[in-house]
């Protein structure tokens, strides 16, 4: 298959899967595994795989600037702002440390394997089902609410997410939910944690393989970069408003159905 048109379909589906609780990572893995081109070089495509979230991570400061951004001039606001970052930097903190520990490790044992990508698909497909199930009656429905503690315990469950297959959208949210966040604080907060972590994610990918691209990969990074940070645009906007009136079963199944299609086809 041509490069540019895989670099568009990665794109796409980095896009689409990255603020959804149907795990990007597993679902860009599983693409790489079916649709190849040998004259993308491994060395190339796990640091594309990763890069390419900057485009999902942009579209997601897009859309929540008002809330984030600390450069207003009201003062009232900027302390507000910044105890948000600050709340940010405490749900951070726990993938930050496992990931430097682990990422070697994650790397060579998980990353690729498609087997742990469907079973991780499948089995928390059943926990994404029973979300309805783990909701507070008097939930936070603010998140200048958002406590501390809270940050941080959400942080921890972030940390699930490491494994592929997982989606640290979908195990944040679920998070936060069982913390006593409503659903819409849940996941405005998963996706406020996305802007660090990915980021930090990528540069430390960058640090390791270094970007030594030739200037094709260079535009078919670029290109991915673009196509994931228009599809995120749109899917963020659906899924704020999605998820104010229901649930994540239908999230749950396809999780499911995919778990069980790619297994079949492995076996």
């Amino acid at each position: 298959m041509n490069s540019l048109l895989i670099v568009i379909i990665l794109g796409i589906v980095e896009g689409l899967t990255e603020f959804i609780p149907v795990s990007s990572t597993g679902h860009m893995i599983l693409v790489e595994q079916f649709v190849n081109n040998p004259q993308l070089s491994k060395e190339f495509m796990d640091t594309f795989l990763i890069v390419v979230q900057l485009g999902a991570i942009l579209a997601v400061v897009i859309i929540f600037w008002k809330d984030i951004s600390p450069f207003v001039k009201d003062r009232k606001k900027v302390e507000e702002k910044l105890t948000l970052w600050s709340k940010i930097a405490v749900g951070v903190l726990p993938a930050a440390v496992l990931g430097l520990l682990l990422d070697d490790y994650i790397s060579e044992y998980f990353f690729g394997n498609v087997i742990i990508v469907s079973v991780m698909l499948i089995l928390y497909g059943f926990i994404f089902m029973k979300e309805k199930n783990f909701e507070k009656e008097n939930c936070i429905e603010d998140i200048k609410q958002l406590t501390y503690k809270t940050a941080f315990l959400v942080g921890w469950f972030q940390c699930l997410a490491m494994i592929p297959g997982t989606s640290r959208s979908g195990v944040t949210i679920i998070g936060g939910i069982l913390l006593g966040l409503s659903r819409g604080v849940a996941a405005e907060y998963s996706f406020f944690l996305a802007i660090p972590i990915m980021a930090g994610a990528t540069l430390l990918k960058v640090l390791k393989n270094g970007l030594d691209f030739s200037p094709e990969e260079w535009k078919l990074t670029l290109v991915g970069t673009a196509v994931s940070f228009f599809v995120a645009y749109i899917v963020i906007k659906w899924f704020m408003s999605y998820i104010k009136s229901r649930d994540f079963k239908v999230f749950g199944v396809y999780r499911i159905v995919l778990g069980i299609l790619v297994l079949i086809s492995i076996f």
